[in-house]
């Protein structure tokens, strides 16, 4: 099916009076464009001008509007080793060319931390590095960019390179590996762009115009465009939020917040500006929740306009107020924070600062340093804030307090306006994507996936567009008991959004994690079986390209017999005479069950009449030893009983 490679929008990069005509594309020279799809070229120009864009012997002419606009349409083209040069000629022989581009197919890699994962800490990292040269390979990295809207363009324009040491030691080493792999297979020229983001959560790669669909996302998405819109209207819409949380979760009364009322509070002097873990105080220990923090500064004079309050490094989210009013609100670790104070919210003599400093996972806290905490009125000399500072717990089991829909991790839209959107509907063969550890407790997961896709789709003109979807490695202790999983709950939702998407593929990994770290370095078998579901999905070999995946469970007497698809030659138990990991279930509790192994089927014995449904390798971390003949192993999976 056919697909324009735009090389350019007219949002993604602003036009340069003294480079007429320009071509605005968030691209650059070194690029790969897709084959066997259009090829347009949009580009500025003065108003009427017309322009002729020629690449590889194909020309076109376009004409800019009246806000200097144009668009050129070039055929498609087969894929090619040979150089190529884009260029765009205007009136008078003006030029602007992007040289050295290759034709072939382009890879979008997105996600968290895994995908971000560099190739140097990969398994074998060093000799990847060192023998990444490959003129054919070429990369782009895109850097960490929140947008506030989808038309923001990059905040600087990206360079590809080709694939060397350089290149390639901090690249996705998942994405990296899994084109290296296609290259060989394909013979043609291969681009990877890694767009991801270490800790977030699904829904900021997610279109605003999508997740406003979701279920209970539409304040936020309105929230959202009130703050692009202006500032100062989000963050008091943003105030009145914590207020109602905080009125509901502490039953004060409006106007004895702590932004209002910090004396109803009691307050202990902060030890040090460090991770308050370090300070030595038992309920801070092992904390992760709200902590209040508290300081004052006077102002000797009536303010003659706007001030900035620094507050340094802070981790992970912090609300702000300066005499009640929200200033502003952030996420980071340890990311330093400045916020600008209007002169509405400031007075003569004694002013209040209070920071909601709210911790969900690891160290929290202010962390200084002290002499570059300050506040700086619109006219004098910045007023040391550094020491006198106290803070209050919030003594509640209770992390429900409000996160802004604008922050980078946990927002609504914020890296696909950022990190997405501003490559334009490009041209692409497939998208690679592993996320999902910070979603984990999520059960809506699979709906917000399918609206990721159906975004993603849309912007790259193309309904077809393949996902490879990586499933969620194991992490932590292997469990000594049956029990609950909310790592195995996400699994399954991603499995089950794989199977309602027609092109879409699971790559399992339950087998390659490291229970102590959540980032395995065995990115090299990750890639072959990213390579793997690909290669059977392009064939249109859809049901063979994720592996061992249930297809049914079917009651025959007191044994339960499980069917599989997608099985490389026979199954087979590893080390054991036979797989383990099997449960079955009833409405409230679930026992082991003995399997026996046939080819594609498994036989599980003892089945009780209560029994529902049937569960894999339910745990964090569960231990599996159940493999096709690739070898792949079974995809962890949770399905009813049908049968008598």
């Amino acid at each position: 099916m056919g697909l324009a490679l735009l090389l350019g929008t007219a949002a993604a990069w602003p036009a340069m009076a003294e480079a007429r005509p320009r071509i605005l594309t968030p691209m650059s020279a070194h690029a790969v464009l897709q084959r066997d799809r259009p090829i347009i070229v949009e580009g500025s120009a003065d108003a009427g001008e017309g322009v002729t864009v020629t690449l590889g012997g194909n020309s076109a002419t376009a004409t800019a509007n009246a806000k200097g606009r144009w668009r050129a349409t070039l055929p498609a083209m087969t894929a090619t080793a040979t150089p190529l040069t884009l260029t765009a000629t205007g009136k008078d022989g003006a030029v602007d060319t992007m040289d050295d581009l290759l034709v072939g197919d382009v890879w979008l890699c997105s996600g968290q931390s895994n995908m971000e994962y560099p190739t140097k800490q990969a398994l074998n990292g060093e000799g990847l590095v060192r023998g990444a040269t490959n003129d054919r390979i070429r990369l782009l990295d895109i850097a960490h960019h929140v947008g506030l809207s989808a038309d923001e363009p990059l905040e600087k324009r990206p360079v590809w390179a080709a694939a060397s040491p350089a290149s390639v030691a901090d690249f996705s080493a998942a994405c990296y590996l899994m084109v290296k792999d296609l290259a060989a297979k394909a013979n043609v020229p291969m681009g990877a762009i890694d767009s991801s983001w270490g800790g977030t959560k699904i829904l900021p790669w997610i279109d605003a115009t999508d997740a406003r669909k979701l279920p209970g996302l539409s304040a936020d998405a309105d929230l959202l465009a009130l703050y692009a819109r202006d500032h100062a209207a989000g963050l008091r819409s943003f105030g009145d939020r914590w207020g109602d949380w905080w009125r509901k979760a502490s039953g004060a009364k409006r106007g004895q917040e702590p932004w209002n009322a910090p004396d109803r509070l009691s307050w202990t002097p902060v030890p040090k500006f460090s991770p308050w873990e370090e300070w030595g105080v038992p309920q801070l220990a092992d904390y992760n929740g709200l902590v209040w923090f508290r300081q004052g500064f006077d102002l000797p004079t009536a303010p003659t306009g706007d001030g900035v309050i620094e507050l340094a490094g802070i981790d992970e989210l912090d609300t702000v107020w300066v005499n009640g009013v929200v200033v502003g609100a952030t996420f980071g670790w340890g990311d330093w924070r400045r916020y600008t104070v209007p002169r509405s919210a400031l007075k003569k003599g004694h002013n209040e600062i209070v920071v909601g400093l709210g911790d969900t996972y690891g160290p929290g806290g202010m962390f200084g340093p002290a002499d570059h905490i300050q506040f700086t009125p619109a006219s004098g000399q910045p007023i040391p804030l550094g020491t006198g500072w106290r803070y209050s717990i919030y003594k509640r089991d209770d992390q429900s307090y409000p996160r802004s829909p604008w922050e980078s991790h946990a927002g609504l839209g914020t890296l696909y306006n950022g990190m997405i959107a501003p490559l334009g509907p490009i041209g692409l063969k497939g998208v690679a994507w592993y996320q999902g550890e910070s979603d984990v407790g999520r059960a809506d997961y699979g709906d917000r996936l399918a609206a990721l896709m159906t975004g993603w789709r849309r912007q790259f003109q193309n309904p077809e567009l393949p996902f490879l979807i990586v499933q969620l490695a194991n992490f932590g202790s292997p469990p000594v008991k049956i029990g609950d999983s909310g790592w195995a709950a996400l699994r399954e939702t991603q499995r089950l959004a794989m199977l309602r998407d027609e092109h879409a593929a699971l790559a399992t990994t339950i087998d390659i994690g490291v229970r102590n770290d959540i980032h395995p370095a065995d990115k090299n078998e990750l890639a072959k079986r990213l390579v793997f579901a690909e290669q059977h999905l392009m064939a249109g070999d859809r049901a063979n390209a994720s592996g061992p995946m249930i297809a049914s469970a079917t009651r025959a007497g007191s044994e339960v017999v499980l069917r599989f698809n997608g099985v490389q030659g026979t199954l087979h138990a590893w080390s054991a005479a036979a797989p383990i990991g099997f449960e079955l279930c009833d409405a409230s509790a679930c026992h082991y069950a003995d399997a026996t192994v046939n080819g594609a089927e498994v036989r599980l014995a003892d089945a009780r009449p209560s029994d529902v449904h049937v569960r894999y390798a339910w745990a964090d971390a569960p231990v599996v030893n159940f493999y096709d003949e690739a070898p792949h192993p079974v995809v962890p999976f949770e399905i009813a009983i049908t049968g008598n």
